[in-house]
């Protein structure tokens, strides 16, 4: 599972895998768009949402598929504990803030938004007539989508994500032999870190589609699993080999997350959250890496040493043309650790060497 989701709606998420296939709400939902009857359903019962409650009548009661079908035939709302495991109310009329904006056109479902969005709750709409399950979270609306429909988004999707994987994968490539010539410029470094994004947001997208497509998502999950690997471990320290003195890869990550796509997509607005002095719109400059990413590869080295080490140093450049006797004069390295740096070191470039005239 990627575990980085930078801009994702948790509350939407939790939601949806609350009425994912396979569990008991969903079983009641679907029970009531085949009964053609609409339901309204608050996935909260906080002294918030009691309080906009007028009517209706104390159930207090295990929720079941069955109870929640025949509580719907009732034209009200029905109040579900957060959990999930009782129906406290049932019948009950709701009074949301009528000045919270909402952009639908039914009662049913301009309720549903404004109580969603005035007490930050999950809440379920089914319309009557047409069967369409709506769910409203975290500011959000997410229609569900037929199952069969939704797994093919999802395949399709995990076919684009490898494409992407695939071109970071390049970037990253031509980034660490550029590193190793000492001949990085600001492009190759916002490329890979453009790529990295563009794979983390598609990969969001199908985490929420595993989530809404519940049991029914394994395969899904074991290969998206598979595909994203350690994505941000490596994009983490990617981009902490470039950033000023001050400045934490998590910042540059998150502000990349907020950018809009066609944003993304331009190199210059990606370089800008890389905070580096001069001109960031200037893509051929040339920038010196510290060395972090090749010295997490060594075997065992602490991160607190391989930060010590690239401190040292100040620059991959440096580091490179140490000396055993070079880096035992950082504290906390010793003969063993030295000798693992500079093998690591010369395999990387080897490797590099080999692959870029393979």
């Amino acid at each position: 599972m990627p575990s980085r989701h930078r801009g994702a709606n948790d509350e939407l998420r939790n939601a949806l895998g609350h009425v994912a296939p396979g569990t008991p709400l969903r079983d009641g939902i679907d029970r009531v768009v085949r009964a053609k009857a609409g339901a309204l359903l608050v996935l909260d019962d906080s002294p918030d949402v009691l309080a906009i409650c007028s009517g209706g009548f104390l159930v207090d009661a295990p929720y079941s598929p069955q109870r929640l079908s025949e509580l719907a035939k009732m034209d009200g709302a029905i109040i579900i504990s957060t959990d999930g495991g009782r129906i406290a109310r049932a019948n009950v009329h709701l009074v949301p803030d009528p000045t919270v904006p909402t952009s639908e056109t039914g009662t049913r479902h301009r309720t549903a938004e404004r109580v969603a969005r005035s007490l930050k709750v999950a809440v379920v709409s089914a319309s009557e007539e047409m069967g369409v399950i709506n769910v409203y979270a975290g500011g959000s609306k997410h229609q569900l989508q037929d199952i069969g429909r939704l797994l093919d988004r999802a395949n399709q999707a995990l076919q684009t994500l490898e494409r992407y994987k695939d071109r970071l994968d390049d970037a990253i490539a031509n980034l660490t032999g550029v590193e190793l010539e000492d001949i990085v410029t600001l492009r190759d470094v916002v490329a890979v870190v453009q790529r990295g994004e563009m794979v983390h947001r598609i990969a969001d997208e199908i985490e929420t589609m595993i989530i809404e497509l519940g049991m029914d998502a394994r395969l899904l999950r074991l290969q998206l699993d598979e595909i994203y690997g350690d994505i941000d471990d490596e994009l983490d320290l990617v981009v902490a080999d470039y950033l000023p003195a001050g400045r934490t890869a998590a910042e540059t990550l998150a502000e990349m997350s907020r950018l809009h796509d066609d944003d993304v997509l331009d190199l210059r607005k990606a370089a800008a959250t890389l905070h580096r002095e001069g001109d960031s719109a200037d893509l051929d400059q040339e920038v010196s890496p510290k060395g972090l990413r090749l010295l997490h590869r060594v075997h065992r080295l602490p991160a607190g040493a391989a930060t010590a080490v690239a401190d040292h140093f100040g620059g991959l450049a440096r580091l490179q043309r140490a000396s055993l006797a070079d880096l035992m004069g950082v504290e906390g390295v010793d003969e063993p650790t030295a000798a693992s740096i500079k093998d690591t070191l010369e395999r990387v470039t080897e490797s590099t060497i080999l692959d870029q005239y393979s």
